[in-house]
């Protein structure tokens, strides 16, 4: 077994390495590092450790020719780059490099090679834009609405929809959930990152650990030949119902290992109720099926933190307003944090982070999903239950019919449930098939990347500008959990302007 991996300097992609490494079948894996500096050390790190199992090529993902040589002759491609936020806010243009560029030139690589490796396609459950106490539960086919000034969102989008319309003969499209790590605390203490979590957002937490130990499984069940369904399919990689917290309860877990709280060391009004991202998934345990792959607890894995670094266990020892000066303040003042956005006067971030509700003054007037402010918090996690009260979002056709059942009614249907229109040339799920938007604009794209990807119009869901306010209008499929979080009445569009500025602007309705 031959492989080919990328992003393997990443949290996921690290454990893909070192659990697929260890597979006898597998001859070597060549993997593509970036040629930044800390990655030399890496590429030396592998070399020691795999010796001949290991091929390192440098470069960048981009790089169409470097692709190519890194899919030549494998069996596999395992598509884990990403360039993640905060460094995706900071610099847009390596977030469209790798995480769109780079998925249009794997895409190509793969597609040129005879035969052609099976491909692995890591995506992402920002995708699925803000999510609240109204709707917690999502899964794949649910609308695509990425959030405002979200640039990783908006270029992982693009990214998947090259791939689902790219022709390949054999993929899957894995959208991962949100991923707890070994360095979890360290990563979210240098920018401000961390207040743009709604303390409201479902969260479902799957470890790293046990993100690697799926891809292993993955390659170890399909060498095997024992799962041939897998294939030519979107997934969500969930963690189950043990792992499902929301903003707040994932921050009280994580300032316990310093002797904090939320209510300790943060007011409510730094946090964004909006314009955030997170699922919990109804249909995560379709890969758990398969793989049996949901292992680590978030509970345990926060102690593990706590061990792995004892030093934050001094917090305990030091006064809450000494830890706020050095730390906390800085990082509510940070560029990138909603509470210096609504002090600097930034119109567009804060309006699309806040809405235009008043900011709460304490922590007594808000409601919180954890504290079961909105019924049973725990009832509340329970998948079935969610599909028994109706909880889960429409499609706008018949999802009980396999695939291989579809028609053009259901294509109709769809279609008309995004407030267009199907005009033609269904010829089975994976063939390209002619629509229209609500907007007028005709393109082409597969029912399976319309009616299971839950994307739609290229031109009106790039997505930037943000237009959803004026999509949500005529489009029942959008609205239907736009609204949780939006007036009908805002009528806003984001995007920005020439020098890289966040703007907003009104329309008439």
């Amino acid at each position: 077994m031959k492989i080919a991996m990328t992003g393997t300097s990443g949290n996921m992609g690290r454990e893909a390495l070192a659990q697929t490494l260890e597979l006898p079948e597998v001859e070597f894996v060549r993997v593509l590092l970036t040629p930044k500096k800390k990655n030399d050390k890496l590429a030396r790190e592998y070399r020691k450790r795999y010796g001949g199992r290991i091929q390192v090529l440098r470069g960048s993902v981009a790089d169409e020719a470097l692709c190519k040589k890194l899919v030549s002759g494998v069996d596999y491609v395992i598509h884990m780059a990403a360039v993640i936020p905060p460094r995706s806010d900071a610099n847009p243009a390596a977030s469209e490099e790798c995480n769109f560029r780079g998925a249009v030139a794997m895409a190509n690589a793969v597609r040129a090679c005879r035969p052609q490796p099976k491909y692995i396609h890591i995506s992402t459950v920002a995708l699925y834009g803000n999510r609240n106490e109204k709707h917690p539960f999502g899964r794949v086919g649910d609308p695509l609405l990425v959030s405002a000034f979200d640039c990783y969102a908006m270029h992982k989008l693009a990214g998947e929809r090259y791939v689902l319309e790219a022709g390949l003969d054999c993929f899957a499209i894995l959208r991962q959930t949100a991923m707890l790590h070994p360095n979890m605390m360290h990563d979210n203490i240098s920018d401000g990152l961390m207040f743009h979590t709604c303390l409201n957002a479902p969260l479902e937490w799957a470890s790293s650990r046990d993100s690697g130990y799926l891809i292993k499984r993955i390659l170890e069940r399909d060498g095997r030949g024992e799962i041939p369904s897998f294939w030519m399919q979107i997934y969500n990689i969930g963690a189950g119902e043990k792992a499902m917290q929301t903003g707040y309860d994932t921050f009280k877990d994580g300032f316990a290992i310093i002797g904090g709280s939320p209510e300790k060391f943060f007011k409510p009004q730094y946090f964004a109720t909006r314009n955030f991202h997170g699922l919990w998934f109804s249909d995560g345990g379709e890969l758990e099926r398969l793989f049996h792959y949901q292992r680590d607890n978030p509970a345990d894995y926060w102690k593990e933190i706590g061990r792995k670094h004892k030093l934050y266990a001094l917090g305990r020892l030091v006064p809450a307003k000494l830890i706020d000066l050095f730390l906390f303040r800085r990082l509510r003042n940070h560029p990138n944090s909603p509470y210096r956005w609504r002090k600097d006067g930034d119109k567009a971030r804060t309006f699309a982070t806040f809405g235009s509700a008043p900011a709460p003054k304490g922590w007594k007037e808000v409601k919180l999903l954890a504290k079961g402010d909105f019924g049973d918090y725990e009832g509340m996690k329970r998948i079935a239950t969610a599909e028994q009260r109706g909880l889960l979002l429409g499609h706008g056709y018949d999802e009980k019919k396999p695939m291989g059942q579809w028609t053009e009614s259901d294509l109709s249907g769809a279609a008309r449930f995004r407030g267009g229109e199907y005009l033609g040339g269904f010829s089975g799920p994976y063939a390209p098939a002619r629509w229209k938007c609500g907007c007028g604009h005709e393109f082409t794209l597969t029912p399976f990347t319309v009616l299971r990807g839950g994307h739609w119009c290229p031109e009106c869901c790039q997505p930037a500008p943000w237009d959803f306010d004026r999509l949500a209008k005529g489009s029942p499929f959008f609205a239907q959990v736009w609204y949780d979080s939006h007036e009908k009445d805002e009528n806003v569009r984001y995007g920005y302007d020439k020098a890289g500025k966040a703007v907003m602007e009104r329309f008439d309705k």
